[in-house]
């Protein structure tokens, strides 16, 4: 395989419509077991599978050139919707006494779609490095902290490498992505008590 098909192929893999779909229910599982599972599912539906209906919509209408939206002045509508199905899946599972650890999972997205969003508007910042940054941190509360952050850091590099040998992003918009993940996904689980 070339680097280029590599490059797309961690792209694809790893972007952030499956890993928010794929990770809740991960999560939920490997903490709380089938239950848990359920509930994870209810924030994938929400946070993962809602966005990634609206982003294959405007695909399929042609406003939209990729599902990555490689376009940074057409992510707007698609990152809206993400807010509102990430909020409406946080009341949704604070009103019906989910695990904590799935509600500080799904407040973490909120917080670093904060901080994500209004940055994109004027800076391409990679929200591929953010959700799987953030991804990682999550999966070290749940797995063996040393051994999950040394292979996370690693998928997080592959992944911040696909972005730029793809030419669409800079080195410094995935660091700044990586960060932004990291943190805002680390202080809120440390404000839940999860840290």
């Amino acid at each position: 395989m070339t680097a280029d098909l590599v490059a797309k192929r961690v792209t694809d893999l790893l972007a952030p419509q499956v890993l928010v779909i794929v990770m809740p229910p991960a999560v939920g599982l490997i903490a709380q077991g089938w239950g848990g599972a359920v509930w994870g599912l209810v924030a994938s539906a929400l946070c993962g599978g809602v966005p990634a209906a609206v982003i294959a919509v405007g695909v399929w209408s042609g406003r939209l050139d990729s599902h990555h939206i490689v376009d940074r002045a057409r992510r707007t509508g698609p990152l809206l919707a993400a807010v509102a199905a990430v909020l409406v899946a946080l009341v949704l599972l604070v009103a019906l006494g989910a695990p904590t650890l799935l509600v500080a999972t799904v407040t973490a997205m909120l917080a670093a779609l904060a901080v994500t969003v209004p940055v994109t508007l004027r800076w391409k910042i990679s929200f591929h490095a953010a959700v799987c940054a953030g991804t990682v941190v999550v999966l070290t509360r749940v797995l063996p902290v040393v051994p999950t952050a040394l292979a996370g850091a690693a998928v997080v590099a592959l992944v911040c490498w696909a972005r730029v040998r793809l030419a669409h992003h800079s080195g410094g918009q995935v660091a700044a992505g990586a960060a932004v993940g990291a943190v805002t996904t680390w202080t809120t689980l440390v404000a839940f008590g999860l840290g």
